[in-house]
């Protein structure tokens, strides 16, 4: 890294290769086993990349929270690309999962970095506690957390539980969700200005999106002072429509966006000095 740039200035972006729910029917190329993962995953780093957004399959190729199938996956990652990209493993439900579990699971794995849906940890006050107590479990592990927000509701909801002890992290890493419930669930850059608007404490943040305006989205956070996740979790087309084909062209697409607009692109130890504030 060059002395001349601030880590704080750089663009972390991260890579969501395959996601919960697609297959190779959507894409020949979407990774599924851990070595597939991790020649992406490599791919991906050379286009610029910082860390990557992990999913897991069982044997019939479902979503899964399996300890040992992340244990494979990120095994091999590690062998394929060292520490040179941060792994953030998902909770994600999926409908498949309560929070207890999801809590169980990354209590047992201690990765690195992981996503969790505020909605789903947390959904109400009753849910609070167990929160909670994991919330501050992570925090002493320096397990680095990413909270997952799909409106500015949910941010401010998120502020409420930061002042009342809830989430007890200083200096939390935000993730925007736009369009989750937009028609179509396409995204557009326009959605992330009511979570602007709502971030009044500053929090760092990053977005993901859905559909062909993906990487649109992504230069509009590296220009905001934000960063990305792109990939084949939510989007398989280029900026001008074309498939596109693999995780590393859409992060090249990205890459290239942000140096258009003059934001320089943090690696990996960059990356992890910004999470953790």
């Amino acid at each position: 890294m060059s002395g001349q740039t601030s880590d704080w200035t750089r663009l972390i972006l991260a890579v969501a290769p395959n996601g919960a729910r697609k297959t190779k029917a959507d894409h020949p190329a979407l990774p599924i086993e851990p070595d597939e993962i991790a020649r992406a995953a490599a791919a991906c780093l050379e286009a610029g990349a910082a860390m990557i957004h992990l999913h897991v399959r069982d044997r019939d190729g479902n979503h899964s929270l399996d300890v040992e199938a992340y244990r494979a996956a990120i095994a091999a990652l590690r062998r394929e690309v060292g520490e040179k990209l941060v792994i953030q493993v998902t909770t994600e439900a999926v409908g498949r999962y309560r929070p207890d579990e999801q809590m169980a699971m990354v209590r047992e794995l201690r990765p690195e970095a992981v996503s969790l849906a505020l909605r789903e940890l947390a959904p109400d006050q009753a849910a609070e506690p167990a929160a909670a107590e994991f919330f501050a479990w992570l925090q002493r592990e320096e397990i680095q957390p990413q909270f997952i927000l799909y409106s500015d509701d949910d941010l401010r909801r998120f502020d409420d539980l930061r002042a009342r002890g809830v989430v007890p992290q200083e200096r939390p890493f935000l993730l925007f969700v736009l369009g989750r419930y937009a028609k179509g669930q396409v995204s557009d850059p326009r959605d992330l200005l009511p979570f602007l608007a709502a971030n009044q404490a500053g929090h760092t943040w990053a977005l993901c999106a859905f559909g062909r305006r993906e990487i649109a989205c992504a230069v509009a956070a590296a220009a905001l002072g934000g960063h990305a996740r792109v990939g084949f979790e939510n989007n398989l087309h280029l900026p001008d429509g074309a498939r596109a084909p693999d995780n590393a062209a859409l992060i090249a697409a990205a890459a290239a966006g942000a140096r258009a607009i003059g934001r320089p692109l943090a690696d990996a130890e960059a990356a992890r000095a910004i999470m953790a504030g």
